[in-house]
């Protein structure tokens, strides 16, 4: 059986929580997880993956998102936003879920990288 989540990311970046003077900038993040497979699957856990500019990193894990660990059925899908905080004007995110299927199984779903970039840093 294939275990088919798939991931949609939307980046934000948050000026007014940004403060570039003191080299804090500011992102909202917004995932959207669909399962596409053929058995029910529910979101135990997450990992990111965070690199700013200089190549400082930043390791995250625990359980859920935003305190929800979300039943998936086949054809649903879990909407939600959080937020990163990074020392430089752009940075990288990636990681995975680690999701349990209705069989018990688990397995990681890939988060693919996005990038953390100001509107005005793009040229």
């Amino acid at each position: 059986m294939k275990d088919t989540i798939h991931i949609r990311v939307k980046t934000r970046y948050l000026e007014k929580e940004s403060k570039p003077a003191q080299q804090r900038y500011v992102y909202a993040y917004t995932i959207t997880i669909e399962n596409t497979g053929e058995m029910s699957a529910q979101l135990i856990s997450r990992y990111w993956h965070i690199t700013d500019s200089n190549g400082e990193i930043q390791e995250v894990q625990g359980l859920g998102v935003i305190g929800a660990q979300p039943h998936l059925a086949p054809g649903e899908h879990y909407q939600y936003t959080s937020g990163v905080v990074l020392a430089t004007e752009t940075g990288m995110m990636e990681g995975h879920y680690t999701m349990r299927r209705a069989d018990g199984e688990e397995f990681d779903a890939p988060i693919p990288p996005f990038a953390l970039v100001k509107p005005s840093a793009l040229h």
